[in-house]
């Protein structure tokens, strides 16, 4: 007895699940990666040659924020993988006949499974949160173009704000910081009575108490030649959280941060809903892998020798994406306000639980 008590058979079997799960994370992080590189080095040649190297690097920044969604997908298909390895080499039938239910050898597959969901929301999601803000950066850097190299869930990429000298539209190429900081940043300035002043391009800004600090400026003003700043000073009454309200993106917070952002989001009278979302989702992260493991175990369990095993492994991919799809829409449900965040995220997951359940119990006890 070792490895906290767990028995001999039990250390095999989170070995096989722990291989299955990891090999098909890697093999579907690895062909994200490549797919995400011809991406990049295709906009390399559109827009300037960049060293490969810095593709390289911004590839692997943006990598966990891709793979973080794929967590479940990874658990359910190497989970499948795995019972398949067993029932291949008939080590599920050694085990059944020696007495052996469906619920013990899936006990430390559920285990694998929890452990993975609990790292990867407490610490895969702030490493995954932090890399992406620092990928936005780089990107905004390298190309210098309007776009979100993530495509974040914001709709408006333009803030209109008001300030001591009047009112202005600012955008960037990225936010960082939940908006506070902001790179490659366009600015269009207006006077009280609502004219045109001057365009303003800085490489990079920063929001202060009651105004933006941008650097590496150029000024461009009707009738005059563009005029170079160290540095310039853009008046706004926007407050933290309200920046981070318009340009901040959910997926850029990590798990940790949620709940304080949220706590100031209601005391700003600004909508939580997609950061609750988020949270909620976070939470059940864990309980979402142990539903994929239940749910490959409905189509992997059958004996080789019995045929129709791709029939039931397609069916299982079929189910897998299913479940996706609806909790997708049932997030979209929560996040137009048409059900309760808690009912948006959970329910789905526990009618994936007791559909699997009921799918084993009558497989195994008729």
């Amino acid at each position: 007895m070792s490895w906290f008590g767990l028995a001999t058979i039990d250390r095999y079997l989170v070995r096989r699940f722990a291989t299955g799960i990891f090999g098909a994370f890697l093999i579907c992080s690895l062909l994200i990666y490549m797919i995400d590189m011809v991406e990049l080095l295709r906009l390399s040649g559109k827009y300037g040659a960049v060293k490969l190297y810095h593709l390289a690097w911004l590839a692997l920044l943006r990598l966990p924020a891709y793979t973080e969604f794929l967590v479940g997908f990874a658990v359910q298909v190497g989970s499948i993988g795995a019972l398949l390895m067993l029932s291949r080499k008939s080590e599920l039938t050694i085990m059944r006949a020696s007495g052996m239910s469906v619920w013990r050898f899936l006990r430390p597959a559920m285990l694998v499974a929890l452990l993975i969901g609990v790292v990867s929301t407490a610490i895969y999601n702030p490493m995954a949160a932090w890399a992406r803000t620092e990928g936005e950066q780089f990107y905004a850097e390298l190309f210098g173009r309007e776009t979100n190299l993530l495509g974040s869930d914001n709709k408006q990429s333009w803030l209109r704000q008001d300030g001591l000298d009047g009112q202005s539209v600012i955008g960037a190429a990225a936010a960082a910081d939940r908006g506070l900081k902001l790179t490659t940043v366009t600015a269009f300035v207006y006077d009280r009575a609502g004219r045109f002043v001057e365009r303003v391009d800085a490489r990079a800004g920063n929001l202060k108490e009651g105004y933006w600090e941008l650097d590496g400026v150029w000024v461009t003003r009707p009738g005059e030649e563009p005029q170079a700043y160290g540095s310039y000073l853009l008046s706004t009454y926007l407050s933290p959280e309200r920046v981070a309200d318009a340009l901040g993106s959910v997926y850029a917070v990590s798990f940790w941060e949620l709940p304080a952002l949220i706590e100031v989001a209601e005391k700003a009278a600004l909508s939580t809903t997609r950061l609750a979302l988020q949270y909620e989702a976070l939470l059940a992260r864990p309980l979402l892998c142990v539903a994929m493991v239940l749910l490959a175990a409905t189509v992997s369990l059958k004996s080789f020798r019995s045929g129709g095993i791709q029939t039931m492994v397609v069916s299982g991919m079929v189910g897998g994406f299913g479940f996706f799809l609806l909790a997708e829409v049932s997030r979209q449900l929560g996040s137009a306000g048409l059900a309760p965040v808690w009912a948006a995220v959970w329910l789905p997951i526990c009618l994936a639980i007791l559909v699997s359940l009921t799918v084993l119990m009558h497989q195994e006890d008729g």
